[in-house]
């Protein structure tokens, strides 16, 4: 039986700022408008945070039971470990399903039934990532999820439930998050290149090689500090969102220079970083212009 410490292990703690971070951006566009709703705004961050250790949970169950984990490099998997059976992991993923979608039904109720279509979608897409006949992820598909769910539709959303209407602040916004999030799934996928050719799993960065992969890597990061101009066009303030520049820098470094296996770890804990100083920095300049 797994402890609490390698439940929480297993819940990829790093990857959570991916979570934090459309909420933050989003309610910094909401405050921008003068709609901010702060309930909403702590609802829609704790469905982020239910969605996404929920996700994580089930590729953590689905590479699992695949094996695709039976040779990794980097944090220890439940299933993969045999620290936890496969059955346990599936229900934990199910459980954060469920809270997610509860917490939507909360949001859908107050600002608009169709965001259950939205919700399901989400968690569709987070099953599917990597469980059933044909997930997605093992077919170089898990970027564009991750930048629709993680990036438009977490920072629009949060935006929407609050304001109801979507903003061109939100939007900017919900670009530049994205870039970022998937920049932390090119990292994973690029230390993992490896034993993923092996194991058949044919990600984005399987199929774009590792020079391809290290190149898109850098372009996600520029985009996001790009877009920091775009968001400026509506108030200076939102300048702020440079200061995930030194992460941002120190994320790339170890790419740049060919790292590999557990070279890469700093990069996804620096990635994660630039994501959430961005988020905080573009929000506090969005409130402030306002």
């Amino acid at each position: 039986m797994a402890t609490a410490s390698q439940w929480i292990a297993g819940a990829r703690p790093r990857t959570l700022p991916a979570a934090v971070a459309p909420v933050v951006a989003g309610t910094g566009a909401a405050l921008y408008a003068d709609g901010e709703v702060w309930w909403k705004a702590v609802v829609c961050l704790l469905l982020s945070l239910a969605l996404q250790i929920g996700v994580n949970y089930a590729n953590d169950y689905s590479d699992g039971v695949k094996g695709t984990d039976d040779d990794r490099v980097g944090p220890m998997r439940l299933v993969g470990s045999g620290a936890a059976s496969a059955g346990a992991v599936k229900r934990a993923a199910f459980a954060c399903f469920g809270v997610g979608g509860a917490l939507g039904l909360a949001l859908a109720a107050t600002s608009g039934w169709w965001l259950v279509l939205v919700g399901v979608a989400a968690i569709g897409a987070a099953w599917f990532y990597t469980g059933g006949a044909r997930p997605y992820g093992y077919r170089a598909l898990g970027e564009v999820s991750v930048f629709v769910f993680f990036g438009l539709v977490a920072v629009l959303g949060t935006t929407y439930v609050q304001v109801g209407e979507f903003t061109g602040p939100s939007l900017a916004a919900s670009i530049g998050i994205g870039a970022l999030a998937c920049a932390i799934l090119v990292a994973n996928n690029i230390r993992d290149i490896p034993t993923d050719t092996v194991s058949g799993k044919r990600t984005l960065a399987v199929v774009l090689g590792e020079r391809g992969s290290r190149t898109f890597f850098i372009a996600l990061l520029v985009v996001a500090l790009v877009t920091v101009w775009w968001l400026a066009s509506y108030t200076p303030g939102a300048l702020l969102g440079l200061l995930a520049f030194p992460w941002a820098l120190r994320a790339a470094t170890p790419v740049a220079r060919g790292a590999r296996g557990l070279g890469l770890l700093p990069t996804l804990r620096d990635t994660g970083i630039a994501e959430l100083v961005y988020a905080v920095g573009i929000a506090v300049g969005l409130a402030v212009g306002a």
